[in-house]
């Protein structure tokens, strides 16, 4: 990544359940200039959700030819689908200063950490077992054999929480969205980025 991004890259990660969705969707509405990278999936769309916006729906082997081409900044499989991230789109909006969330579990985490070891990553639990099986049986859109295996998996991602620079609790949402902002507030007031970012102020101040 070169040196002159002012903008962040944000990694989120968290079991099913635990809420990411709707706070990122928040701290979007409450957040300037921040954006969600529309990852690359191979599985097939849900209700409501539309090509280019929600996902970028392709085909497994399309997916494939994307990977031989070096297209991703990070890939992976998630149940018996595979998720893609854009390498040019997230560079092109962080060298324009805006902030980037990516969403992906902590094995794609550890992809981007390695290329990208600036980046900030955020994990959000739920506060109990109990809540979270609450939240997933109240989709009322699995199986009961879905949503047990998502409670497997959501504990093998859970223990992935230490590899991570910062740790949301979503028990109160309001509360947990303050948090997730505070984060990226402070981050936007780091000496590199406002020095370039107030560069002609500080020229005016100290000249």
């Amino acid at each position: 990544m070169r040196k002159t991004s002012t903008g962040t890259l944000y990694v989120f990660s968290a079991p099913s359940g635990a809420g990411k969705t709707s706070l990122v969707k928040a701290l979007l509405e409450k957040t300037e200039a921040i954006g969600v990278s529309v990852s690359h999936t191979t599985r097939a769309p849900r209700e409501g959700e539309s090509d280019g916006k929600d996902y970028n729906f392709v085909s497994q082997d399309a997916f494939k030819a994307l990977i031989e081409q070096g297209a991703f900044l990070e890939h992976a499989q998630v149940f018996d689908n595979f998720y893609g991230t854009s390498q040019v789109w997230v560079e092109q909006q962080l060298s324009s200063g805006h902030d980037v969330i990516l969403e992906i579990d902590w094995q794609g985490a550890q992809q981007i950490r390695q290329q990208m070891p600036d980046m900030v990553s955020i994990f959000i639990l739920p506060p109990s077992r109990d809540e979270l099986l609450k939240r997933l049986t109240g989709r009322g859109t699995d199986s009961q054999e879905v949503i047990d295996r998502r409670m497997q998996d959501a504990v093998a991602e859970m223990s992935h929480y230490g590899e991570f620079d910062y740790l949301i609790i979503n028990d109160n949402f309001e509360y947990a969205l303050q948090e997730l902002r505070s984060v990226v507030i402070a981050r936007r007031q780091r000496i590199e980025v406002q020095s370039q970012k107030q560069r002609h102020l500080l020229e005016n101040l100290l000249n």
